[in-house]
Parts: structure tokens; C-alpha cells; sequence
């Protein structure tokens, strides 16, 4: 079912339409947006990073960033189309299939955005905006149909050396008890005993995917992309460090690549880093401009 909702932005106007897409049981809802009366505008399809995100960039009842939602806005200001959904595990009704899902199950729902909108005629271009995990999860989505990737706060190591750095900046013990599980998982397929304080990245139940995710090499992948690709990282980002976007253009070294001053892991802009968890928790916090500027140049000179 499509609802159309004219809107204004900036005195503007948008038209944005509230979709559901199927993949298989899967249910996929989002909004599209984009400006009225515009001619084939460029389409963005924004792929989140990890956790239950929804189509806004919340999660939850305490993350209320709304990142994802202020891109769109303002990329619908800059002339370009945004496709943004709830994440499959964003939505209750996809609970009952969500059971031994992989990293390649979110691709698919990607997959499913794009071939949704590749005959769409209101559309001159399909771009994928990769954030976060979401970066590595767009570029095991892109299909001959996409015409330009961009990457923002994409890891370029595997899950496994990320989540064992991030463990161990907290407690360097802790660090190797991380290294140990994943050398056991990945040559045993499982986790005898979980450390009590690790239990959040290795429960049983999530053993599987981790291991999944950690066969997945984002050098090697972005090397082999056959399309224009765009390498965005904010310096004050806390998650994921600056080195993974420099490394991931050293596999790509054709992509641009820009750090964006001052911005963090969920696009905004910092002018205290002791507001940066403030971020994660309210949602009038600004966007960083930079960020759009460097977006809607690249997707409008490559569509």
C-alpha cells in the first residue's frame, strides 16, 4: 500500500510516499521523499549500520538521533530522491523469521529496494548510501542497476580485528578474552563457554551471524566494485576510527575520499566532543553540512 503526502521543506515542495516492500516473509516499510515536480530525479537508498535501526535512525526508546531522516531532508533540498526503510530487525512483524538470519539476508533487502525502483521512471540514477555496517552490507547489494556507492563510517578490516580494537580500548584483558572467542568460533563454529562480559557480542543465539559477518572483507570487496564510490568519515567519530576509511581508500584508490571535520558516527556535527553521546540521544543536534555538500555532489555528477 502507497500513501502520497505533499510536504515543504525550505519553503519547497516534496512529495513523500509510505511504501511496504516484501522480501519473501520479510517486511520492509519505508519512505521514499523527493521533490516535487522535479524531472528524474537521482535516487539514494540509504543502508543502515548495526543494531534494530529504523527508517529515521532510532532505535529503541534511547537512541533518537533521527541522522537518517535529516540526510533525506536535506538531500531532498540538494534535488535528490531518498528511500530509507526500517531495518528488518527494526520491525515486530519480521520477529517470527528472523531466526538464523546472515549478513547477506540484509543485502537482500537492499536487493529488494533496487529492483523495486530500477524501472521506475520517476528516477534517472540509483545510488546506495552505506552507513556503518551498512557500508558493507551495500556493497554485497550493488547490482548493475546502481550507479554510484557511498560509504560513510564503512569499516575496512573484518568484524572480528574491529570488535576485538573496540573491546579492548575498554579493557585490554577483556581484549584478548574477545581474540580467544573469535579464534574458537571461527575454527569450531561455536563458543563453549562465554565470557559473562562478552555474553552481548556472543550469545549463542548471535555466534552464527558474528561469524558470518567476519568471513566478509571490505577491502577486498570495495577493490572489485565497478562503479563510482564516494568515502565519507567524520574525525570525531568514536565508533569507528578514521584509519578504516584510509584503508578502504587504499583498496579503492580512485574513490574520493573526504574526512568530514568534526562530524561523528551519526552524522553530526560536534563542537564539543563531550556532547557526542548527547547525539545518540537528541535529535536536534545538526547535521553536518559538509557531509551533504560532498553527497549530493557526487551522486548529481554521477547521475
Amino acid at each position: 500500500m502507497i500513501w502520497l503526502v505533499p510536504v515543504w521543506l525550505c519553503g519547497q515542495a516534496y512529495i513523500t510516499e509510505e511504501l511496504v516492500l516484501d522480501n519473501g516473509a520479510i517486511e520492509l516499510p519505508g519512505t521514499l521523499s523527493y521533490p516535487a515536480g522535479a524531472a528524474t530525479p537521482p535516487l539514494a537508498i540509504f543502508v543502515h549500520g548495526s543494531g534494530n535501526v529504523d527508517r529515521n535512525g532510532n532505535q529503541g526508546f534511547f537512541v533518537k538521533a533521527n541522522y537518517i531522516k535529516l540526510l533525506a531532508d536535506s538531500l531532498n533540498a540538494n534535488g535528490i530522491a531518498v528511500y530509507r526503510y526500517d531495518k528488518r530487525t527494526a520491525n515486530p512483524k519480521n520477529r517470527a523469521h528472523l531466526g538464523g538470519t546472515l549478513l547477506m539476508d540484509y543485502a537482500s533487502d537492499v536487493r529488494a529496494a533496487i529492483a523495486h525502483f530500477k524501472d521506475d521512471s520517476k528516477f534517472g540514477s540509483i545510488h546506495l548510501i552505506g552507513h556503518s555496517q551498512g557500508s558493507l552490507v551495500a556493497m554485497l547489494a550493488v547490482t548493475d542497476q546502481v550507479d554510484g556507492f557511498i560509504s560513510i563510517a564503512g569499516a575496512a578490516r573484518t568484524i572480528d580485528h574491529i570488535m576485538v580494537d573496540q573491546v579492548a580500548r575498554q579493557d585490554s584483558l577483556l581484549g584478548v578474552s574477545t581474540q580467544e572467542h573469535f579464534t574458537e568460533l571461527m575454527e569450531t563454529d561455536t563458543i563453549q563457554k562465554v565470557h559473562v562480559n562478552l555474553m552481548q557480542l556472543f550469545a549463542p543465539q548471535n555466534q552464527r551471524f558474528v561469524k558470518n559477518w567476519a568471513t566478509y572483507s571490505p577491502t577486498e570487496l570495495i577493490a572489485d566494485l565497478q562503479l563510482p564510490v564516494l568515502l565519507l568519515h567524520g574525525t570525531m567519530d568514536g565508533q569507528v576510527p578514521v584509519q578504516e576509511a584510509m584503508a578502504l581508500h587504499s583498496a579503492r584508490p580512485n574513490a574520493r575520499f573526504k574526512t568530514i571535520e568534526r562530524m561523528n558516527h551519526v552524522l553530526k556535527h560536534l563542537n564539543d566532543a563531550q556532547d557526542d553521546l548527547k547525539t545518540y540521544l537528541d535529535a536536534n543536534f545538526d547535521l553536518t553540512e559538509e557531509l551533504v555538500k560532498e553527497i549530493a555532489a557526487f551522486i548529481h555528477l554521477h547521475g
